[in-house]
């Protein structure tokens, strides 16, 4: 399994999230955060699909289905792309940055297509899931998943690979 692939910016004095204003535009969380939050609450596919392809720049494939509460990266959306016919289980939160002490990361999230994602998971910035992949409730997803693959589990391992 390949490790996170994310960009590394190191930041002097106060921790990065309080220097969050020089990483991203004050105007481009708020238009994200708002768009995220009332993405949420959606029942109507076909419009939230609309929402985050057209308001925040993902790339969602056809008949993606993503569930009621799911968290999307409020700061950095577009780094997100999901394949065709992808369930996305409910409060899933998908990050695309990450704010620490000394330093901060954004990387891209790529879900391939066919992929089933449990409810309550959480998925870090940098992490490609494969197609076909299934990852079980509540698993942080802290590296890389390979096509076919069942994972699962805090920290998630690899439960079954294809053709195993």
């Amino acid at each position: 399994m390949a490790k996170r692939n994310t960009e590394r910016y190191p930041v002097t004095g106060a921790n990065s999230l309080w220097q969050i204003y020089k990483t991203v535009s004050f105007w481009k969380v708020m238009k994200c955060f708002t768009v995220v939050q009332l993405a949420r609450y959606m029942p109507w596919l076909p419009v939230k699909n609309w929402m985050y392809r057209h308001l925040l720049g993902m790339k969602i494939g056809r008949q993606t289905s993503v569930a009621l509460m799911v968290m999307m990266d409020s700061m950095f959306p577009e780094r997100i792309s999901i394949g065709d016919n992808s369930i996305v289980g409910y409060n899933t939160t998908i990050l695309a940055h990450e704010y620490l002490i000394e330093e901060y990361r954004l990387g891209d999230v790529k879900i391939g297509s066919n992929v089933m994602i449990g409810a309550n998971s959480t998925i870090l910035p940098g992490v490609t899931i494969g197609d076909g992949a299934i990852v079980s409730a509540a698993t942080l997803v802290h590296q890389d998943v390979p096509a076919g693959a069942f994972v699962g589990g805090n920290p998630m391992r690899i439960i079954r690979l294809p053709n195993s």
